[in-house]
């Protein structure tokens, strides 16, 4: 059902309830108001982008969504994505791609394809959070050391190049700075959380920056003044040379998104106790995205880390998701103008430690310890969001997981020979034979018989190199069976004609017996020929035996 869990919750809402999801919106609120600035700034835009997107994605994600306590808006994860398309195509193709991308999340929360979580990779999806994590703090050199330089290049390579490069020019002050931010955000939770340590930590860099006149750069010496009032309504160009390059960042954008609001989703189920709908969140994400795009603003999607804070501070209805959004707002209204004195030093400290939060070490590690196909895939994932960008790495981090499986699924999927006279097999032990009459063979498949393990079948009938009266194939441990499989299934039962051999399968599972229906297969072999089990086939063989005794 396509209702959001705003309306769901009203039904059974109290006053209590109302005072909890306030205090929870104003808390999240003042802890988003920082960092949309600072995802704005690291995504290349100017900063007041990032608070448009969390109040217009915020509000939508909250009001219309599937969620209880999803909070909505900017992330970390979007940043090197964003800072390519920023940087290759301006900000009309970032419209263009960020509206893009609101289009095809609601067509697959229309399609229920909300579901599609689980079919992404743990290795994957750490591999290239870890990576965005790194470009994220690789971003953050140039004003965590207060570099004199000038613009950063997007790739990783050059980018730590040029630091190198003009690393005699680090302004002690600006990096006093930042690392008095990281130790505040760090630290300062583990005393109180009434107080969010991104907030204190600004707080007290740019009052300190202000009254000693530190020679550090702000907001407003880089970008000048912030606008405190929402923009009009402008529509993306509709251009096609601008639909074309922007199609690729856009789906880019929508798979990342879906990934990261799902993901979020998850985590904030597992600390509430309750459920969301898939289908409905992946609808709000779209809807939020379109009307960011709409409003000059940047890519939004579940902030995971926000969503935790509204749950902590007890929020537990979109009433809390909804009251930070207009928090945000007033913020942007009322104090926007002063934003401008923040010391970009302090920024790049709060995502220095938001890249390291991103980087899941543990996960990492874990995964580097248990070694095999998992950990090919998160490195390959990992290398490629680095050194490319997260496009290809997650597109190269499928494919290897696919093949990955295949190669998995089949290994798992081999061929017995239940001769008794058989002298092994094709992957398993021989199993103990049954009494079979004479001039008949069976061949007992197991697991799925798809493209990736129909050679062993294949191979195992060839070794054989007998032409039995009688070939019987067991088949109740098959539990799936692809074209390919039917297509060698068909080629045997050609052979077997051809060498005047009866073709007997036995045990077909559900699913299986309606493939072969589907592909006539049931009809050539005929109905007599399929055995509801190995007993039953025996039986038929015995039969055809006497029959063929009573004609010769």
């Amino acid at each position: 059902m396509f209702v959001p869990a705003l309306f769901r919750s009203l039904k059974h809402y109290s006053r209590a309830q109302f005072g909890k999801d306030l205090l929870a919106g104003v808390i999240v609120g003042i802890v988003a108001f920082p960092l949309a600035i600072a995802f704005a700034i690291a995504c290349g835009v100017s900063p007041e982008k990032g608070i448009y997107t969390a109040v217009v994605a915020g509000f939508i994600i909250s009001a219309f969504g599937g969620s209880n306590v999803q909070i909505g808006g900017p992330t970390g994860a979007f940043i090197i994505l964003v800072y390519g398309i920023v940087q290759s195509q301006g900000l009309p193709g970032l419209m263009a791609a960020t509206f893009i991308a609101g289009i095809l999340l609601m067509a697959l929360g229309f399609s229920r394809l909300g579901g599609m979580i689980k079919y992404i990779p743990h290795s994957l999806i750490t591999g290239f959070t870890s990576g965005i994590a790194v470009i994220i703090f690789s971003s953050q050199v140039k004003d965590l050391l207060g570099l004199r330089m000038g613009a950063v290049p997007v790739d990783f390579v050059e980018k730590w190049r040029e630091y190198f490069l003009h690393i005699s020019g680090v302004n002690g002050y600006a990096l006093a700075v930042a690392l008095f931010t990281v130790l505040v955000v760090v630290f300062l939770p583990r005393f109180t959380r009434r107080v969010p340590g991104p907030l204190a930590a600004i707080l007290v860099a740019t009052l300190a920056v202000r009254y000693f006149q530190l020679p550090v750069e702000t907001i407003g010496s880089r970008y000048g003044g912030i606008a405190v009032a929402l923009p009009a309504l402008s529509w993306p160009a509709a251009d096609w040379n601008t639909i074309k390059s922007a199609m690729q960042p856009g789906i880019a954008i929508a798979l990342l998104g879906g990934i990261e609001s799902l993901l979020s989703a998850v985590v904030a189920d597992g600390m509430t106790g309750g459920k969301h709908n898939s289908n409905m969140e992946l609808v709000a994400q779209g809807g939020a995205n379109i009307a960011s795009a709409l409003t000059g603003g940047i890519p939004a999607t579940g902030a995971i880390a926000r969503t935790a804070v509204n749950v902590r501070s007890g929020g537990r209805t979109p009433v809390a998701g909804v009251t930070h959004a207009a928090v945000l707002l007033v913020m942007l209204l009322v104090v926007g103008e002063w934003a401008t004195l923040i010391p970009m030093s302090c920024l790049a400290g709060i995502l220095a430690v938001v890249a390291y939060n991103m980087a899941e070490m543990k996960a990492f590690r874990n995964i580097v310890r248990s070694g095999g196909g998992d950990l090919a895939v998160l490195l390959v994932t990992f290398f490629l969001t680095v050194i490319f960008d997260i496009t290809v790495a997650i597109e190269g981090g499928m494919v290897l997981a696919a093949f990955m499986f295949i190669r998995k699924m089949a290994r798992s999927s081999y061929v017995k020979n239940m001769q008794p006279e058989g002298d092994g097999d094709a992957g398993g032990p021989l199993p103990v034979a049954p009494q079979l009459p004479q001039g008949v063979e069976v061949f007992e498949l197991n697991g799925p018989l798809f493209f990736g393990a129909a050679y062993k079948f294949r191979d195992a009938i060839a070794l054989a190199g007998r032409t039995p009266k009688v070939l019987i194939l067991k088949m109740r441990n098959v539990p799936v069976i692809d074209a390919t499989g039917l297509q060698v299934v068909n080629d045997l039962l050609r052979t077997c004609g051809r060498n005047h051999t009866r073709l007997i399968v036995a045990g077909l599972q559900p699913g299986v017996r309606e493939e072969f229906r589907k592909s006539r297969l049931l009809f050539r072999i005929g109905k007599r020929y399929v055995a509801a089990d190995l007993q039953a086939a025996i039986r038929i063989a015995s039969e055809i035996n006497k029959e063929k005794e009573h004609n010769g």
